[in-house]
């Protein structure tokens, strides 16, 4: 760890944070397979992972304020596992997306997680969002599936960058506590259902089928759709489900769907 705080603006350290948060992130962030993390509970998650695939820390940088924070629950030699850069405020504040950053920052760097590196069996319950574009839903529904004891939550190709700061943010640490897949079509979704024995259900509001017929003790794959255009036509194992309603509203926010879904299920699953 640094004694010596990092005090100017123009530190590449600074740029580096400052760059992965910006209009060109994305870029950056796909190429290097890294992102930034910031505040307590993204980084109790991050030194703390559940999972295998969980993203791992590259760097911590502090305010003494943020280390006496993180001192509070994690011992200083857990800490030194990690090479960690004490910063201002000051510092702290132009890396910082948000307007009241806790003195807390992290650079994380993801493993790509395909589909085939899950051996069959390991896998029982997944949620497959398809072309879902709000970084608020997508961190959600991350939290959520993990909430409800899901093994794997997946991303069609054309979602919203799930390693960009609002997700990460909106996870609430859940991304180091379940497995995520990004960029998996529908094709690969169904070979990977029939190879691990997943029933597939898609949900859609004007399916016959409702969310009490599912058999929520049994493997499966449950599929949302995008928030504006709904599911794409799919493959004829889909089976189609919706969740009824008794007000007056269209539908569910994806979310919100997500949410009711995988609660029934977690729910009926007694394993």
């Amino acid at each position: 760890m640094t004694h010596a705080p990092i005090t100017s603006l123009q530190s590449p350290h600074v740029e580096r944070v400052k760059a992965l948060l910006g209009s060109r992130g994305k870029k950056l962030r796909n190429l290097e397979h890294i992102f930034v993390a910031d505040g307590m509970q993204s980084l109790r998650s991050a030194l703390d992972p559940k999972v295998s695939f969980a993203p791992r820390i590259v760097r911590m940088y502090l305010t003494d304020a943020g280390l006496e924070r993180l001192l509070t629950e994690f011992s200083q030699p857990q800490l030194d596992q990690h090479e960690c850069i004490m910063v201002s405020e000051q510092v702290m504040s132009a890396m910082a997306e948000t307007e009241s950053p806790q003195g807390i920052l992290a650079i994380c760097k993801y493993l790509p997680t395909d589909l085939a590196k899950f051996t069959a069996g390991s896998i029982k319950k997944v949620a497959y969002f398809w072309q879902i574009q709000d970084p608020g839903n997508a961190g959600t529904a991350i939290r959520t599936a993990d909430a409800c004891g899901f093994d794997l939550v997946a991303f069609s190709e054309n979602s919203v960058d799930v390693y960009s700061p609002k997700v990460i943010r909106s996870t609430a640490g859940s991304m180091w506590n379940i497995p995520v897949a990004t960029d998996v079509s529908l094709e690969d979704l169904s070979a990977f259902a029939a190879e691990h024995q997943l029933k597939i259900s898609a949900f859609d509001g004007k399916a016959s089928a409702e969310l009490n017929s599912i058999d929520g003790a049994a493997p499966l794959v449950m599929v949302f759709g995008n928030e504006a255009r709904g599911l794409p036509e799919l493959p004829s194992e889909f089976s189609l489900i919706k969740i009824p309603m008794k007000g007056y509203a269209e539908s569910f926010n994806v979310a919100s769907a997500a949410a009711i879904a995988m609660y029934f299920v977690s729910q009926s699953d007694n394993s």
